[in-house]
């Protein structure tokens, strides 16, 4: 498929850009919401999109069990039955072969999953995730990988690095084949070894993808691990084409990624933590919360640093919210942080009200993806614009 990419201006390594995808346009930096099997936990689709959310991400693991492949033929897809009509991002399943290791087997062929569900036998390869993924509407497909945890060795992170690159010929080669115009992205692996994510950069771009993912680093590596390999590698990436971390992170190490030159993010924390009661309050206004944390980011400060400018995380069953009629946050996009205290939020949680768990997915998601836009501003707002739409 023809190069979707457009960047729009750059300040240092930081690129504000513009994909094309087969649903619509997707301005970058960006953040991407997960609905892993459909829904963005505690969210309907539209609030999602209210909050400003452009593409989000769907697994395909999970999808090709729940509801299936065949229902998904009959319903249209999963954007069909959520009810969603913007981009769609799907994870070829790779990362269920770290996070459900003790339920795979392993072989050149694909990955024998003994499903989380039922234990009946799945297996994922590289043509039947492209299928599965084409099937499930994806408007940006992703190889399967072979994940392997943080810490994992050279020789284990040199064999799985290796195969990867094997199985994204494979994957290339089933989507030019029968899904031509979705875009497919190539993952870097290699662990924390500089020389194998090297090389796993140059055989991808080799066989040629419209994007390029750095993987793997999600896993429980140290962060200054993330950020040394990030560093290098992004800059090893073609300049004309969106770079997407994968699952992270921070909002302080989303800062730094995209300071390096990273286009796109996914990350389960805005959700998990409100789920728990954490949930992200800005600093200050936003526009110049975001001016300043991104801009210690660039100078690649401590990443306390950033965060100290940018956000307070707060638990919100602390007993001192329990009088504290302030609002949940004054600053947020998302309208009920507005209206609701932060000692009704804390009522909620106390007395286990599912509407708790809605309302801090909303002020967290509606955080991030703020973040996100007002990242776009500033970048746009510096630097030397490259093009101009």
């Amino acid at each position: 498929m023809a190069n979707e990419f457009a960047i729009l201006n750059q300040q240092g390594a930081a690129r504000a850009g513009a994909l094309t995808t087969i649903s619509g346009r997707v301005n970058t930096p960006v953040f991407m919401p997960i609905a892993t099997a459909g829904a963005v936990k505690g969210m309907l689709a539209e609030e999602v999109a209210d909050l400003g959310a452009q593409i989000i991400l769907s697994n395909t693991y999970h999808l090709i069990l729940r509801p299936g492949l065949e229902a998904l033929k009959k319903l249209g897809g999963i954007k069909n039955l959520m009810n969603w009509s913007g981009p769609l991002l799907t994870d070829s399943g790779g990362y269920q072969v770290y996070s459900l290791s003790k339920l795979t087997k392993l072989r050149e062929e694909g990955v024998e999953f003994s499903s989380h569900l039922d234990g009946s036998k799945l297996l994922l390869t590289p043509e039947s995730s492209i299928q599965a993924q084409g099937i499930i509407g994806a408007d940006i497909m992703m190889q399967l990988d072979q994940v392997l945890a943080g810490g994992a060795d050279y020789a284990d992170s040199k064999l799985a690095m290796e195969r990867s690159l094997r199985w994204a010929e494979r994957c290339l080669t089933t989507r030019d084949s029968d899904y031509p115009h979705r875009l497919l992205f190539g993952i870097v692996q290699g662990g924390s070894f500089l020389d194998l994510r090297e090389r796993s950069a140059e055989g991808l771009k080799l066989l040629g993808f419209d994007g390029y993912a750095i993987g793997g680093l999600s896993v429980g590596e140290e962060r200054a691990d993330c950020y040394r390999v990030v560093k290098k590698i992004a800059a090893l990436l073609p300049v004309d084409q969106p770079r997407y971390f994968m699952g992270g992170g921070m909002p302080e190490e989303i800062l730094y990624y995209v300071s390096q030159g990273v286009d796109m993010f996914d990350c389960v924390l805005p959700t998990r933590n409100a789920r728990h009661g954490q949930i992200f309050l800005w600093k200050e206004d936003p526009k110049e919360a975001v001016k300043k944390a991104f801009a210690l980011a660039q100078t690649e400060a401590p990443s306390e640093a950033v965060a100290e400018a940018l956000y307070n995380k707060v638990n919100i069953t602390n007993e001192c919210y329990i009088l504290d009629a302030s609002p949940l946050d004054q600053w947020s996009d998302y309208l009920p942080g507005q209206q609701y205290s932060r000692a009704y939020l804390r009522h909620l949680f106390r007395a286990e009200e599912l509407l708790g768990l809605r309302l801090a997915s909303g002020i967290n998601l509606g955080f991030y993806l703020r973040m996100m836009s007002e990242l776009r501003g500033v970048i746009m707002a510096g630097g030397n614009h490259a093009e101009s739409k």
